[in-house]
């Protein structure tokens, strides 16, 4: 078991074992919240899975870190077609194609150097060699805003896995994901914090269950991190868009797509997801 991952357990003849942990991942913390007649140390097994998976999945995907998968194949994938992992293939394919599904909105070529919106389609995946091929030189491909969501889907198959009908996964306070419910409510309860709390209005408080809350776009005036595919420009100002979805890598999408999307792209973007709510912090 990793020393970087810390617990708190509590048992109740009632409702079972209660297990709160936390750790640092993918550049920011995560806390897990495991409810299950299971004890602590079968429990904590568990934990160290989740942890052991995020750790492997920076490893593969981690566009900063210069060791990983992803950022080998941005170095060399303009010389010849490389050969990509099946995970990661079937990653890169499903963000190629969710370009298309939000109108332009979500472009993980968004860094490359001297970006245009025509980046995207120097992206060549062949299917049956699975390989990777940059048409031209500069093209680098950035699966922050989708990391997090997905690695919820694949906590989600841990835990169900490891029979854990009832747990609460928080990454960042940005990706949320809700399976079954408290021991004493229907769901899971969360809010946005005091960031999100404006004098003109205060955000309710969501119960999730068995879905996920993801939310993309800038907690600060400060804070710019997302780039705006229609303009190549950072998008400025404090603003956020948190959705809620039954896949956490849809979600993830999705709450990036609206950040950056106009009036018409917004109603694009619901038909074609059909979250069942959207909440502009």
């Amino acid at each position: 078991m990793s020393n970087v991952i810390q617990h708190l357990y509590k048992f109740s003849s009632v409702h079972g074992g209660l297990l709160y942990a936390w750790f640092p991942s993918m550049h920011t913390r995560v806390d897990i919240v495991l409810c299950s007649k299971q004890g602590e140390e079968a429990l904590m097994f568990v934990v160290g899975a989740v942890h052991e998976m995020l750790c492997r999945l920076e490893k593969m995907a981690n566009y900063y870190d210069v060791e990983s998968e992803l950022a080998y194949l941005n170095r060399a994938a303009a010389t010849e077609p490389q050969p990509v992992s099946k995970e990661l293939y079937d990653m890169l394919a499903f963000c190629v194609e969710c370009y298309t599904r939000t109108d332009g909105c979500f472009d993980v070529t968004i860094h490359s150097a001297n970006y245009t919106r025509n980046s995207i389609y120097s992206i060549q995946l062949s299917p049956q060699e699975h390989t990777l091929f940059f048409l031209q030189p500069g093209v680098t491909i950035n699966l922050s805003g989708f990391l997090k969501g997905y690695a919820l889907e694949k906590i989600r198959e841990l835990l169900q896995q490891y029979e854990i009908e009832n747990a609460l996964v928080n990454m960042g306070n940005s990706s949320v994901l809700a399976l079954g419910h408290h021991p004493l409510a229907d769901g899971w309860k969360v809010n946005f914090g005091q960031s999100a709390v404006t004098q003109a209005k205060e955000w309710p408080e969501i119960f999730l269950k068995n879905e996920c809350l993801t939310t993309s776009g800038n907690d600060s005036h400060e804070r710019k991190h997302i780039i705006d595919p229609q303009s190549g420009k950072l998008v400025e100002g404090k603003r956020e868009v948190a959705v809620v979805t039954a896949n956490g890598a849809v979600g993830e999408v999705l709450s990036t797509s609206l950040f950056v999307a106009d009036a018409r792209q917004r109603e694009l973007l619901k038909v074609e997801f059909c979250p069942r709510l959207i909440l502009d912090l």
